[in-house]
């Protein structure tokens, strides 16, 4: 393995602050399939660790949304997965790294910038998360892509706070209720230019929540926060 190869490698255990004890698991999760294509087969691509790693990276994902988002219900959680583990969101952690200048690739495929497809980034970041885990356990391989993801989950903390509680409410009592939410205006408070208002939720005729803001939207948002975690405690 030439000096430029190694240095490539090192640096890329740098970025995801994780050394391996065995470099071979290394070597698999960075070998596209196109590469062994032109060695006549011999040796193993990272298929198979694609495989595990897709698994590893959901459940590590998924864990942390339920510790940073404790009322968020399932709708929510399931949406904010979806987008924290799709395609794009991989490829871009993958560029993030720099893992798309270690990867083997056949011929064809550097020929046709397979170093910068979504796809393959995908596949190889995925290998490498499965690779980790082989490699140190779960709690290393936790580790790891909570710190990669920790910006992520912080960009996303603002919108499921502020935009997702109304929506997230009504999904659930759609889903376990038939019904739906109703916000009703309690109060009005203060000068035009500095409004407090208050409101509150009735569900089914029973009231579930009551929140205060100064923008109508506002006071519902808190509202349906404190319906949620009514529920929750049901």
């Amino acid at each position: 393995m030439g000096v430029c190869r190694l240095s490539l490698l090192k640096n890329l255990q740098e970025r995801v602050s994780y050394h391996f004890r065995n470099p071979h698991l290394l070597l698999q999760a960075l070998t596209h399939r196109s590469y062994l294509y032109q060695k006549n087969g011999e040796g193993e691509d990272n298929e198979r660790l694609e495989f595990l790693g897709d698994s590893v990276i959901e459940l590590v994902v998924s864990t942390l949304l339920l510790a940073r988002f404790p009322h968020l219900p399932e709708g929510g959680l399931s949406k904010a997965r979806a987008s924290l583990v799709k395609e794009a969101t991989l490829a871009s952690l993958a560029r993030g790294v720099g893992l798309g200048e270690t990867l083997r690739l056949g011929q064809g495929e550097e020929e046709t910038g397979g170093r910068e497809k979504d796809s393959i980034l995908t596949g190889g970041m995925e290998a490498l998360m499965a690779a980790v885990y082989l490699d140190g356990g779960y709690k290393e391989v936790f580790r790891v892509i909570e710190q990669l993801y920790t910006p992520l989950l912080e960009e996303m903390k603002g919108g499921l706070k502020d935009d997702d509680f109304k929506t997230n409410l009504q999904e659930y009592t759609q889903k376990y209720l038939n019904t739906t939410p109703q916000y009703i205006l309690a109060a009005e408070e203060g000068p035009d230019h500095d409004k407090t208002f208050e409101v509150i939720i009735s569900i089914g005729g029973k009231l579930y929540g009551r929140g205060r803001g100064g923008s109508k939207k506002e006071a519902e948002q808190r509202a349906a926060e404190e319906a949620l975690r009514a529920f929750r405690k049901d």
